[in-house]
């Protein structure tokens, strides 16, 4: 079943996978981040940002689950 929930944690898994593929928004040199072109910078800070859309994913599914499992009378899992 799709819900508003799991869009948006379908969103926050592919946002990454867009991001690195789309090559030509980062193949360049400036700006220049305390002198780091900007092609290695933006994709460490890629590395950030996907570990903290995977954590905000998690949390949205255990609460997705958890909701579930409740309306469910308590099944488990």
């Amino acid at each position: 079943m799709v819900t508003p929930v799991r869009v948006v944690i379908a969103l926050c898994l592919v946002a990454p996978f867009v991001a690195m593929l789309w090559v030509g928004s980062y193949a360049k040199t400036d700006p220049v981040f305390i002198g780091i072109p900007f092609f290695y910078w933006y994709q460490m800070l890629w590395v950030l940002i996907s570990t903290a859309l995977t954590v905000v994913a998690y949390q949205l599914w255990q609460r997705d689950q958890r909701a579930r499992s409740a309306s469910k009378g308590g099944a488990s899992r």
